[in-house]
């Protein structure tokens, strides 16, 4: 009977060369890091190779960004706050949400514009970030379109905020705290086979009207 031969068993690896191997795991990760994936997804190319490749074009250019500040917000833990003595009252986290205007009485006007068939106008309210206006408008008959909306004059042209859109609309009141400074009212168009009239009334704490007219 022929004796079965015993498999070689493998040398156990050496600790030396068990750590040149780590170490070379980690050189390369680390070029990796540096020469394709910072020039790649962060536009950082300290050696240079990410320019040569092209890998620092792959990064999309980042968009600007527009805040728009919470000027109200802030007091719903009003209640979490410490009790103070008592007869005493609760402090507001956010005491902004009075404003005092000891000299200066609220603005009202009312305004009218005629807009003829698919004529279209704005009307804005130059405010300041943090005032308020009640505001209310009815159209005389028919339904138009509508868009209440502001402009920050700092952030570009291209940057407004919608606060209320209506397809179809005669009319709607409601009020605004301005979240910026800036221009803050409506866009009307009438796409009606008949001229309307727009009717508009505001009060609060605004600086002017600009009636921009037909345009």
């Amino acid at each position: 009977m022929s004796q079965s031969s015993i498999p070689d068993q493998v040398p156990p690896v050496g600790a030396k060369k068990l750590l040149w191997s780590i170490v070379g795991a980690v050189a390369v990760a680390a070029v990796v890091l540096v020469g394709a994936v910072l020039p790649a997804e962060y536009g950082i190319d300290p050696t240079g190779i990410g320019g040569v490749l092209g890998l620092d074009t792959m990064r999309s250019t980042p968009g600007k960004t527009f805040e728009v500040v919470d000027v109200v917000g802030g007091n719903e833990t009003y209640r979490d706050v410490e009790i103070p003595d008592f007869g005493d009252p609760v402090p507001l986290p956010n005491p902004a949400v009075h404003q005092d205007e000891m000299d200066t009485p609220p603005h009202s006007q009312t305004l009218t514009v005629e807009l003829d068939v698919d004529e279209e106008t704005e009307i804005k309210a130059l405010m300041s970030a943090g005032k308020m206006f009640l505001y209310s408008w009815r159209v005389d008959r028919g339904q138009i379109y509508s868009d209440f909306h502001g402009h920050d004059p700092e952030a570009g042209d291209e940057y407004w905020v919608r606060y209320k859109e209506q397809q179809e609309g005669m009319g709607n009141n409601g009020s605004l705290v301005a979240p910026f400074s800036g221009e803050h009212g409506w866009y009307w168009q009438n796409y009606n086979a008949f001229p309307v009239v727009i009717t508009l009334t505001i009060t609060g704490y605004y600086d002017d009207i600009i009636d921009y007219g037909i345009l």
